[in-house]
């Protein structure tokens, strides 16, 4: 995957803190459960069914396995290219990626964000990373935020 320059986005769990003790007690009480029922909706394991790479409408696969697993706080990844020589990149260190870190959830814009606190590629720890997702039945798709970055990643729920 390539990487590009991401939106690094101000602390969300901070600032949905901050709004719902300004906000009455309906308001607050009802974008909370909508932030509950999205973390419900990405908490827990996915297991990788495809990644494509390249510009939209011009996306190759590529034989990755891998998976992701969000808690309602966290996340992390795990993904592996069986090309031993496949090149290193910024996610990936002897074709293997892994990564994980603090995640916010903006349900409203279909987004969320790592804080990566651990990294096998490690020029990732402390960058922010944030990503488009769709969830479908048990189906969940992740792209990136810039188009240009070009990638989209298929998961399907582990466990059901």
């Amino acid at each position: 995957m390539k990487k590009k320059s991401l939106i690094v986005p101000m602390t969300l769990g901070l600032a949905l803190s901050l709004a719902a003790c300004s906000q009455p007690a309906g308001e607050a009480a009802s974008q909370t459960a909508g932030q509950a029922d999205t973390d419900d909706e990405l908490t827990g394991l996915w297991q990788m069914t495809s990644l494509e790479v390249g510009t939209d409408g011009d996306l190759q696969e590529v034989p990755y396995s891998g998976q992701i697993a969000f808690t309602t706080d966290t996340m992390s990844v795990q993904a592996m290219n069986p090309d031993t020589e496949a090149a290193d990149t910024e996610f990936t260190l002897g074709g293997y990626e892994a990564y994980y870190g603090d995640a916010t959830i903006d349900a409203e814009a279909g987004t969320f964000a790592v804080e990566v606190e651990s990294a096998a590629a490690r020029d990732l720890i402390g960058q922010t990373l944030e990503r488009r997702f769709e969830v479908t039945d048990d189906t969940l798709v992740i792209t990136p935020v810039d188009p240009a970055d070009g990638f989209r990643a298929t998961y399907e729920r582990h466990g059901g």
